[in-house]
């Protein structure tokens, strides 16, 4: 990644690099030093590889706490159908997912109440609600596009999912040019996997945005093809969307593409528009060759062989 933007931009670009997660404890420090935190402060825009959380124990998601910190209300993960050889079902797909990042049931309030019974709780507030519909409308304003699906559970949870529900239809009023529908989270999916191509821009709450933003890189050819963006009023922090793979660390085997095309969303975000159309149109060319290509795409490139074809293709 930074040696493609670092192609892009001229080399103008100043890298701090800082540890989180499994990396930083193994180097003696917190999951989350103060100094990667604060370093994100002053720079105000970082973009950061998958972070490990230890499962069942050990500590608190790093990617949670760095939202939470920063106030990073925003996760957003635009889902385009890419060109060449991929195992996308659709090709055409343009979706982009704004999902609400810093509370619902990711709010990390859970105890055991007795021995084997524990209780989670899903914090929906009015403000976080409204905020993050109007972000994905004023997105869509912005970027030329024409509708809003707001997903909710209200069936289910007629309180939280509703007061949710409540706040979009308050801020849609403010929208009156934007189409906009309100579809139940169980439709929302079903109807994805049957016809992506009726959906523009999904807003939804945290647990539900992430399961559906997954969902819906599984049609454009999987994880390692979508980037990601986590951004708040201050601070912004890009990222792909996928986990770790401690199964081939250390292999250099792994597709980078993902946090490639996230640095494109990191460059249009601080204004070098140019630079992000040069880093998406080399990896089309990239992808439209299709002679170069990691596992995972069916090829038998490295991820540094992929690299340099990259910047050939630039």
């Amino acid at each position: 990644m930074v040696r493609a933007v670092d192609a892009v931009t001229g080399g103008t670009i100043e890298w701090e690099e800082h540890l989180a997660g499994s990396a930083a404890v193994d180097a003696g420090h917190s999951p989350l030093p103060a100094a990667t935190v604060q370093s994100i402060r002053q720079n105000r825009v970082g973009i950061k590889g998958p972070l490990q959380t230890p499962i069942g124990g050990g500590w608190r998601s790093v990617n949670v706490s760095i939202r939470q910190a920063l106030d990073l209300y925003v996760s957003l993960r635009p889902v385009m159908s890419l060109p060449g050889p991929s195992k996308a079902r659709y090709e055409g797909v343009d979706v982009v997912v704004v999902r609400e990042n810093t509370e619902g049931l990711y709010s990390g309030r859970e105890h055991e109440t007795v021995p084997g019974v524990v209780e989670a709780l899903k914090i929906v507030t009015r403000d976080a609600s409204e905020r993050i519909v109007r972000y994905a409308f004023e997105y869509a304003r912005a970027n030329g596009r024409q509708k809003i699906t707001v997903s909710h559970k209200q069936s289910i949870m007629p309180l939280s999912d509703g007061l949710f529900l409540d706040a979009a239809r308050g801020v849609a009023a403010d929208f009156p040019f934007t189409e906009v529908e309100y579809v139940g989270l169980d439709n929302l999916v079903m109807e994805l996997a049957l016809d992506p191509h009726q959906f523009d821009t999904i807003v939804l709450g945290n647990l539900d945005g992430d399961v559906v933003s997954d969902l819906c890189a599984g049609l454009v050819g999987g994880l390692g093809m979508v980037p990601g963006a986590n951004i708040g009023t201050q601070f912004a922090l890009f990222e792909a969307v996928h986990g770790t793979a401690p199964d081939i660390a250390g292999k250099g085997i792994a597709n980078p593409l993902a946090l490639i095309l996230s640095a494109e969303l990191m460059l249009l975000h601080v204004g070098e528009r140019e630079a992000a159309h040069r880093l998406r149109a080399g990896v089309d060319r990239l992808l439209t060759d299709g002679s170069v290509l990691t596992g995972d795409l069916g090829g038998t490139a490295t991820t540094e062989e992929l690299t340099d074809a990259l910047l050939e293709a630039l």
